[in-house]
């Protein structure tokens, strides 16, 4: 129960910081689209970058346990494609869908049907998927910093130094 309060406050966080960066706005969500304006690049990278600081400080002071799902190549590759193709063709991603039609954009509704549709489709074909798709590529619970070996503070900062370089260069092209 405690789990599920956590999850609905920062979930209400997360929504509040979405309508307030402006990134459930179309005239954004399609700038994304055609690399024209990165407000929901620059948003969602900040969002990975103090999530994964966050995470592994808890992990290292002991107040988290990670519970690493399996890579699975072929049912990320997929999935990311019809991610993007439903993005594309709606103009919102599923949790700004959700958030524009909070904010009264009744278009968004479309791609909450089609998440729920899509979602009912991959139950029924789930079993089909289970013992094809999902077994393309399948690298079990690792993470980048065990395949390379490496301490995850040493990805953390690369990613973080990374992220600001990418952000100083979005800044000087005006996006």
């Amino acid at each position: 129960m405690k789990v599920l309060i956590y999850g609905l406050v920062t979930g209400i966080f997360f929504g509040f910081f979405l309508q307030k960066g402006r990134v459930l706005r179309y005239d954004k969500q399609l700038g994304a689209l055609r690399l024209l304006d990165m407000t929901i690049v620059k948003f969602m990278l900040s969002t990975v970058l103090i999530a994964m600081v966050g995470i592994y400080l808890l992990k290292d002071l002991g107040l988290v346990k990670l519970s690493v799902k399996s890579t699975n190549l072929g049912g990320n590759i997929i999935g990311g494609l019809l991610f993007g193709a439903g993005w594309g063709l709606l103009g919102y991603c599923p949790g700004t869908s959700a958030g524009a039609l909070g904010e009264g954009r009744w278009d968004a509704l479309w791609g909450i049907i089609g998440m729920l549709v899509g979602a009912a489709v991959f139950a029924e074909v789930y079993p089909g998927v289970k013992t094809s798709i999902l077994t393309w590529g399948k690298l079990g619970k690792i993470t980048l910093p065990q395949l390379l070996g490496v301490n995850h503070w040493v990805i953390v900062s690369l990613f973080v130094i990374g992220a600001l370089v990418l952000f100083r260069w979005f800044e000087k092209k005006g996006l």
